[in-house]
């Protein structure tokens, strides 16, 4: 995997963390960053297993949305008692 075909995915991942934030029903308790960096794995991720494609954006989307339902479970809603 050469240093292009690194940085296409980092752009793809974008895409594909705001595709998986969106498809994931409910309120999300995290940041604009945070979407980015799953979206971001999930596309590094699918992309050294898989490779690119239209197969590999959809596993990269499906990925997404599973690391967003997972980190919505781990850290719970956000209230006005627990922001910083």
């Amino acid at each position: 995997m050469g240093i292009g075909e690194i940085i296409g995915l980092i752009i793809v991942g974008l895409i594909v963390g705001a595709l998986g934030r969106l498809f994931h029903p409910g309120v999300d308790s995290m940041g604009i960053l945070m979407t980015i960096a799953i979206g971001i794995a999930s596309a590094l991720l699918v992309g050294w297993l898989v490779g690119g494609g239209i197969l590999g954006f959809i596993l990269a989307v499906i990925v997404a949305v599973v690391l967003v339902a997972l980190w919505s479970r781990m850290v719970g809603p956000r209230t006005a008692t627990n922001r910083i």
